[in-house]
């Protein structure tokens, strides 16, 4: 892992969505649909889409390297696609899945892995706190 993914200093990138100009993307919230878990926030475009609703797995749009992202192809931990909810405005989704195998996120904490979310802001210090060690 890196900095950012191990830091107790709350560095949030402001500037994500300025640097993704051109790109067409619309935020995605993926949740488990088991447990109702917040597992990670990402972006899908149209293809990304269309490619999860024909295999029914987690397939997102990478913005970093502006390509098809299927979630878990490289280290086996695959999501099933359960439901896709879209909002209001139509320009967001929730994803509902399934997670197939290990981890569902690239960190982990003494080998258990983590979801995306496993730090809390402490709002006094301004520190970030790792779930795991509370």
């Amino acid at each position: 892992m890196g900095y950012i993914e191990e830091t107790d200093e709350l560095k949030l990138d402001f500037q994500k969505i300025k640097s993704m100009s051109g790109q067409e993307v619309i935020p995605v919230a993926v949740q488990n649909a088991d447990t109702n878990e917040v597992i990670l926030v990402a972006y899908t475009n149209e293809q990304a889409m269309l490619e999860s609703v024909r295999l029914r797995r987690l397939v997102l749009w990478s913005t970093s390297r502006n390509e098809l992202w299927h979630k878990g192809k490289t280290s086996g931990n695959e999501f099933e696609l359960a439901e896709i909810f879209v909002n209001c405005e139509q320009n967001s989704l929730v994803y509902k899945v399934r997670p197939l195998n290990g981890n569902i996120c690239h960190t982990s904490y003494q080998g258990v892995a983590n979801n995306c979310f496993y730090r809390r802001l402490d709002m006094e210090r301004m520190k970030l706190v790792n779930l795991n060690e509370e």
